[in-house]
């Protein structure tokens, strides 16, 4: 265990992301990300954007709430989902990507793409995050484009691909030791090719892990985030784990999404990715006030 240890060289704290323009994102307290998606077919019916007035009037309403991030997305991940080549991914996203930076030029925008020729061509559109699901395997060229671009980088875990990834979710090992191998790994790997990487890592809830898994995870995140000593980005918001169990939907799932987000900051996140960006700040506020008093 002690190759495992937040000594390790690959893994050094740094609480802040050097964005393009000389920009710094802060991850000293817990911000949030605002989910803008624009496509057809998100899990989320209301996450679903089309117009490019109704993309600027969210992205508004996100940062006013109190939205740090906006990440944009042009494929939908959700498990099953139809594959999406790459040239339709560019033509939803790149717009979307032009468009939230011509308009608000203060966001910090990031871009949910495994494809490492989309998050090229969305970092020159104004992007100023890569937000990978792959972590680097579903696209070898991955990491030697966020080398060359210098850009901050975040690092999901997931098996296969959204197609199969629900039949991938027996683990031989302990999960959280399956996870920081994982990391390891993916993080050596990228910065062997820059040694001075941003990265953030996202455990990836609901990506080849069962629910039980899930909740397994969220309870031992303190453990995840004082071995690995990287940030955490946590995306919870209105999934199966926190709907199905209560036999709702994603669409009643807000309060359920309130309750394990408010766990995840407790636990470590410093990054909570969201739809409902002004209960969030609110819940990270409360959070922080209630840790500090």
């Amino acid at each position: 265990m002690k190759a495992l240890v937040a000594q390790d060289t690959l893994f050094r704290v740094r609480q802040t992301l050097r964005c393009p323009g000389g920009r710094v994102l802060d991850l000293g307290r817990p911000q949030v990300m605002g989910i803008l998606n624009v496509t057809p077919d998100s899990f989320f019916a209301g996450s679903r954007l089309q117009a490019e007035t109704e993309l600027l009037q969210r992205a508004e309403h996100m940062l006013q709430a109190g939205a740090t991030v906006l990440d944009l997305g042009g494929y939908s991940s959700r498990p099953g989902a139809n594959d999406v080549p790459a040239d339709e991914e560019l033509a939803r996203l790149l717009p979307a990507v032009e468009a939230v930076r011509r308009n608000f030029p203060e966001a910090f925008v990031s871009v949910d793409t495994f494809r490492a020729r989309v998050a090229e061509l969305a970092v020159q559109a104004g992007a100023d995050i890569i937000n990978d699901i792959g972590g680097g395997l579903l696209d070898e060229a991955m990491f030697a484009t966020v080398a060359r671009l210098r850009v901050p980088y975040i690092l999901m875990h997931m098996r296969g691909t959204p197609q199969t990834m629900t039949q991938l979710t027996h683990y031989d090992t302990d999960l959280v030791q399956e996870l920081v191998r994982y990391f390891r790994d993916r993080v050596a790997a990228l910065r062997a090719l820059w040694p001075d990487a941003d990265v953030v890592l996202d455990p990836g809830f609901g990506f080849a892990k069962t629910q039980q898994q899930g909740y397994e995870l969220l309870r031992r995140l303190p453990e995840l985030r004082n071995i690995l000593d990287l940030p955490l980005l946590v995306g919870l918001s209105r999934k199966t784990l926190v709907w199905k169990p209560l036999g709702l939907t994603p669409e009643a799932a807000l309060p359920g999404t309130l309750v394990l987000n408010t766990l995840a900051v407790m636990g470590g996140a410093n990054l909570l990715r969201v739809h409902d960006v002004a209960e969030a700040v609110q819940l990270v506020r409360l959070v922080q006030n209630t840790l500090s008093s």
